[in-house]
């Protein structure tokens, strides 16, 4: 006799728990390493084999070495989290060899934390305790100034910063659980305790109770904890990790990606067991719809009403997509949720196989993905193995099944009619809509499509309700929003914050601001299909129709901010000369309207534009918006005319004056010896590869400009900025 699915559940889940239990997590110290291809690329495998080194000539066995996802803190790679028990985590960046020894040495073994070590260590001593106020946008009226009146009252009692401290985060992911008055959540640590506060009395009460007696404030504890509450504790006091709301991301750097028991102890699988026992599809569209989740791939359009089109249709051979063809320049959101947390995005699979009435469902990767296809197929196989795919899963009479296809990397594949002609062994190109495809997709038959992002999203939905997560996000679009921050800024890397978080929050909180004590020019989102945004609207807040609205869109979620040094004429180049290699070549509009456009950009970052030119561009590009058949192709001029929208006088600086601002287009740039400052060490002269710098020893030298190829070799080498780019 079968089990229920609540019975399977349970089965389920105490046999992770059991398997945990043996391994003692809790109790030990846990090195986590990063597992996922960025990691990888930086090292990460060399420094846990000499991790495991250290433990095995130590003999201790209190330590272990874990496998974790992705971080998504790139630019510090390697980054190695250190857990102690009873101490706040610490993260340690671009460690190497040598600093595995210092760490493993000093902070395991000693209890003294290499402080010069720590991502984005301020130089202050670690605290013992620490108390983080969430600073979300619901707990910014009642909690408004909470946290420096905590602060101001622990300077009262003499309690030293190096004891406890107060540390601002972004939401909790806690909204909807407070009950009676409204109040702020603060959660301290390393105790683990949420706690909900409104007033000075209740920080009084936390001061003398939990930290000066070490009791937990039972009338402030919350009555429940939110879903992003393990990914903070798990995290240091960065402001990179703290002021981010992780949702789908919330596996992501705590769990090993390859275990089902440590997926299911973050009680995964947890919501599909609800889905199997209430058997009411209508149930997960009406929280999908109430959650006011859109599309994560760039369309934005409504899950739940997307789902209750295929739901509807009288065909009752139905399929449901996973489109992880990620081909946005920059862009790796999909790749590190699929790395780093599988079971969530096979688990949100199956919710949907099950509402929609699939009986089977496709995996898109792209083949460039290998370590994602390894570790999705490897989750499937688990998944089959403890009967949570395939015939009567969970014991509730659904049969569902998945698969996995590659993409040979087109971008247009990720538009869904040419991804579902190229799973059909087609070649992928746009289909004419209506029909769409959750009227007549995949051979014929309605079909659902959705990205990774939005997938790994669903579980947490209806865990937590959909009322819960819509308070998250805008009126508009519930959540939160994983963005690739890349570009001119000092962190990069993957940042999920709630939708309506401004882009200057993103940027300069957790971004860490422009790189290189430049200023901010301009921020760009959607990828090759997305626009500029100046940096005069950087209060802007991140949300669909805000960003369509300045000539961008949201995309799958690249965010690229560029800095004064970069040329706006010549990025929109770039994104123009992809959007033209990339266009299949079906519709006229977008195989040759990219072409041209391409064309007359290429001429006036050679110095040989028209003032008639801008005009084309503006023509141009209307014209490809208008009557290209693919999205993607409606969108490729986006940022060609957000470009003449806010950087006009860049263009006219290009065409009037035949120059470049920023000093990018080469064709545009002088080379001159300033006879100042030139001592004549003819150490220019010396790299010139085609000698055109002349002139005596101690003389000033001159260079030829008629033979001058500008590859800058001469500006690079000389010691006494004797040589100006003009």
């Amino acid at each position: 006799m079968s089990l229920s699915a609540p019975d399977f559940y349970r089965s389920l889940a105490d046999r992770a728990a059991a398997t945990l239990a043996d391994r003692d997590l809790d109790r030990k110290i846990l090195i986590q390493v990063g597992s996922a291809t960025c990691e990888h690329a930086a090292g990460s495998q060399a420094v846990a084999e000499e991790f495991a080194r250290h433990l095995r000539a130590s003999g201790r066995n209190d330590i272990v070495i874990h496998r974790t996802g992705c971080t998504g803190r790139c630019s510090r790679e390697p980054i190695v989290g250190i857990q102690v028990p009873g101490q706040i985590p610490v993260k340690y960046e671009r460690v190497n060899r040598d600093l595995v020894h210092r760490i493993f040495t000093e902070h395991i073994q000693s209890q003294t934390p290499v402080l010069k070590h720590i991502l984005d260590h301020t130089g202050e001593a670690l605290p013992e305790r620490e108390f983080m106020f969430c600073e979300g946008s619901r707990c910014k009226g009642p909690g408004a100034g909470l946290r420096e009146r905590f602060q101001a009252l622990l300077e009262t009692r003499g309690i030293a910063p190096q004891k406890v401290r107060a540390a601002a985060a972004s939401c909790f992911g806690a909204c909807g659980l407070s009950e009676g008055a409204p109040a702020a959540f603060v959660l301290a640590r390393p105790e683990k305790v949420l706690y909900q506060v409104a007033t000075e009395e209740d920080l009084v009460a936390l001061i003398e109770g939990h930290v000066l007696e070490g009791r937990v404030v039972e009338r402030l504890k919350a009555k429940q904890e939110p879903i992003a509450l393990e990914f903070l504790e798990r995290y240091g006091d960065v402001a990179f990790f703290n002021r981010q709301s992780r949702i789908a991301l919330r596996n992501a750097g705590v769990v090993d990606p390859e275990s089902l028991e440590e997926y299911v102890a973050y009680d995964g699988f947890k919501a599909l067991a609800e889905v199997l026992t209430r058997q009411d599809p209508d149930w997960v569209i009406s929280e999908l719809t109430k959650a006011r989740l859109r599309g994560r791939g760039g369309g934005g359009f409504t899950t739940g009403a997307k789902w209750a089109m295929a739901r509807k249709q009288a065909d009752a051979t139905r399929y449901i997509i996973c489109n992880g063809d990620e081909g946005d320049p920059g862009a790796f959101m999909d790749r590190s949720m699929l790395e780093s947390d599988p079971f969530n995005i096979v688990e949100g699979m199956i919710i949907g196989g099950h509402s929609i009435g699939a009986q089977k469902g496709f995996f898109y990767i792209r083949a460039e993905y290998p370590l994602a296809i390894k570790r999705i197929q490897m989750a499937i196989d688990i998944c089959k193995q403890n009967g949570l795919l395939g015939a009567d899963i969970m014991g509730s009479g659904f049969d569902f099944d998945l698969e996995i296809r590659l993409g040979a990397g087109a971008f247009v594949c990720g538009e869904e009619t040419a991804l579902i002609r190229s799973i059909e062994g087609e070649r992928g190109q746009p289909k004419v809509r209506p029909p769409y495809p959750t009227d007549r997709g995949l051979w014929g038959h309605p079909t659902v499509i959705n990205n990774v992002e939005t997938f790994a999203n669903i579980s947490a939905i209806l865990r937590f309700s959909g009322g819960w997560y819509a308070r998250i996000g805008t009126e508009k679009s519930g959540g939160t929003k994983v963005f690739a921050l890349a570009g001119k800024v000092k962190h990069t890397g993957l940042v999920e914050v709630p939708l309506g978080t401004t882009l200057s929050r993103v940027v300069n909180e957790i971004g860490g601001g422009v790189s290189g004590g430049k200023a901010l020019k301009a921020i760009q989102t959607g990828g090759p299909a997305g626009g500029f945004i100046p940096a005069s609207m950087q209060d802007m807040e991140v949300d669909f129709e805000p960003l369509q609205k300045a000539g961008s869109i949201m995309g799958s979620g690249g965010m690229i901010v560029l800095s004064e040094d970069d040329c706006m004429v010549d990025i929109a180049k770039f994104y123009m000369a992809f959007s033209q290699e990339e266009s299949c070549g079906k519709c006229t509009p977008c195989r040759e309207g990219t072409t041209r456009i391409l064309e007359i950009l290429e001429r006036i970052t050679q110095g040989e534009g028209v003032p008639e030119d801008m005009d084309k561009l503006h023509r141009l590009s209307r014209l490809c918006q208008r009557t290209s058949l693919c999205g993607l192709g409606r969108a490729a001029p986006n940022p060609v005319l957000s470009s003449l929208k806010h950087f006009r006088d860049e263009f006219e600086a290009h065409i009037h004056d035949k120059h470049c601002p920023a000093k990018k287009c080469v064709a545009l740039i002088r080379y001159e010896i300033n006879a100042e400052k030139c001592i004549g060490c003819t150490i220019c002269a010396r790299n010139c590869p085609v000698e055109c710098i002349s002139g005596a020893r101690k003389e000033a030298h001159v260079i030829n400009q008629d033979a001058c190829i500008k590859c800058g070799n001469c500006f690079d080498v000389c010691k006494f900025t004797a040589i100006d780019r003009v």
